[in-house]
């Protein structure tokens, strides 16, 4: 790889760094002391966590007629989480598997939360169709197993089975890509472990890491391998459970359009989810060096490309819904009956916060921005969770028989196992940025010679780039570090 790259580029590691410093940076919040703002997050998340919990318990044990679901509306607030949560899983995998075959180099500092994001999302998503199933405890029907009840098959037919094999595929490859990335960072925590029992553990997550050529070798082949497995998943996952819609007879479900626009959605909704967690991270983590103003642009400009593409797709369904003529199409989730119904303050703030708000990332200021990055991140997941509840409550309520109209209203419980899984979503999320390295320290060194501002500046000025001296008091760091590079 060249050390060489154009002086115009902006630096993606800030500060005067060594390989050394990498290290110990990325090692800090696992071998130190977490600080307030980390126990405070902690204690709101698992306070929610324990909250879900409880109305889950309640729910399996009284039945699912807890929740606000009548004959009609069969699905409407679990699977609109369960939508949404798959959809927040895709940017982890796009960040991976897709850049890195593009070899993009801002991917490095930020593709490890992703991946970790992807896998907590798709284990909060797959709640919802165990609970929803009244019976959890028989979940395991839905597997093509053998049984003792004679003839008892899952139906091949059914999108929610091909469901069920979409996202166990998407999470045992994102499982796999995500350890793999892992292993030279927990080789490296091993390395530098003072206690028996937490290297005996690394020693167990790291798989017998040792760092020779032949490990790299095997490594950069898999990573390869696995990236090219995993972007068709991008595109095949969100499509399937945009079928769970698209193969119903339903007026407003029945499009065509729905597999590319989903899959836009939930790269837009993903990539404003790693933005919010990113925001929180860098400061949780002091990450501030190696998550920097070029990374958020650039992500911001994924999602003004797929808010794009979703705003597209909305005027689409909007303006087919009236086209048709059809008096059953009026009342779709995206036509002048929704704008004018019941359900008129969901349909607004499904414009607002999914295409009015992200506009506002076209001017340079706002997208290079950390707090309006942020609270616009945060309004594009409330937009995209508004979507998908427009999507299924909207379309059920208006059946094609007016005797069985009905208006779905959440009940706590509802409400609280949604809460529950944001809350166990970020329990896990907050106990990784703990244990695991939160950036590919690998990967980060790798650019740090061609992406690094002390680098660049010695470039720039014509300095040969020999490895860093950097002057710390009186003492010179400049071979005696380099001999924990390997670290």
């Amino acid at each position: 790889m060249s050390h060489y790259e154009a002086p115009i580029r902006e630096p993606l590691i800030l500060g005067d760094k060594s390989y050394h410093d990498i290290t110990e940076d990325i090692a800090k919040p696992i071998e130190g002391k977490a600080n307030k703002n980390w126990y405070m997050a902690f204690y709101i998340s698992l306070a929610a966590m324990l909250w879900g919990f409880g109305c889950i318990f309640y729910t399996v044990g009284t039945g699912i007629g807890v929740w606000g679901l009548s004959k009609n509306i069969g699905w409407a607030w679990d699977i609109t989480n369960f939508v949404w949560w798959v959809g927040i899983g895709h940017a982890g995998t796009l960040i991976s598997a897709v850049l890195l075959l593009f070899r993009q180099k801002w991917r490095m500092a930020i593709n490890r939360s992703a991946e970790a994001m992807t896998i907590f999302a798709v284990f909060q998503a797959g709640l919802f169709p165990i609970i929803h199933m009244g019976r959890p405890w028989n979940a395991f029907w839905v597997l093509p197993i053998p049984n003792q009840f004679g003839s008892l098959w899952v139906n091949f037919n059914s999108p929610l089975l091909w469901d069920v094999f979409a996202i166990s595929t998407y999470l045992s490859v994102s499982l796999v890509f995500w350890w793999t990335g892992l292993l030279p960072d927990f080789a490296m925590i091993r390395d530098r472990a003072v206690k028996p029992f937490q290297k005996k553990i690394y020693s167990l997550l790291s798989f017998g890491w040792s760092g020779r050529a032949k490990d790299w070798q095997r490594f950069e082949e898999v990573s390869l391998v696995l990236a090219g497995l995993a972007t068709p998943l991008v595109l095949s996952v969100h499509t399937i459970v945009s079928m769970d819609f698209a193969t119903s007879i339903n007026p407003g479900w029945h499009s065509t359009i729905f597999p590319p626009y989903f899959v836009a959605g939930a790269i837009f909704s993903g990539f404003a989810m790693v933005q919010t967690l990113l925001g929180i991270m860098r400061k949780v983590t002091n990450m501030e060096e190696y998550i920097t103003r070029l990374h958020v642009e650039y992500m911001n400009i994924v999602i003004i490309l797929t808010g794009g593409i979703v705003a597209v797709a909305y005027a689409t369904e909007f303006f087919i819904a009236w086209y048709t003529g059809s008096p059953y199409e009026y009342y779709t989730y995206l036509s002048v009956g929704a704008a004018t119904g019941p359900y008129a303050w969901a349909f607004y703030s499904l414009l607002i916060f999914n295409i009015a708000i992200p506009q506002l990332l076209w001017f340079k200021k706002i997208r290079r921005s950390f707090i309006a990055s942020f609270i616009i991140s945060i309004a594009i997941n409330i937009g995209m969770w508004f979507e998908r509840f427009d999507i299924i409550a909207i379309v059920l309520s208006k059946g094609h028989l007016p005797s069985t109209w009905w208006r779905f209203e959440p009940t706590f419980v509802d409400v609280g196992i949604f809460i529950g899984t944001i809350g166990f979503f970020f329990v896990l999320f907050l106990l990784y940025a703990r244990t695991f390295p939160v950036i590919a320290q690998a990967e980060v060194k790798t650019i740090l010679k061609s992406s690094g501002e002390f680098y660049k500046k010695r470039s720039e000025q014509g300095i040969p780039t020999k490895p860093a001296i950097v002057v710390l008091g009186s003492e010179k760091k400049s071979d005696k570090s380099d001999k924990k590079d390997t670290e």
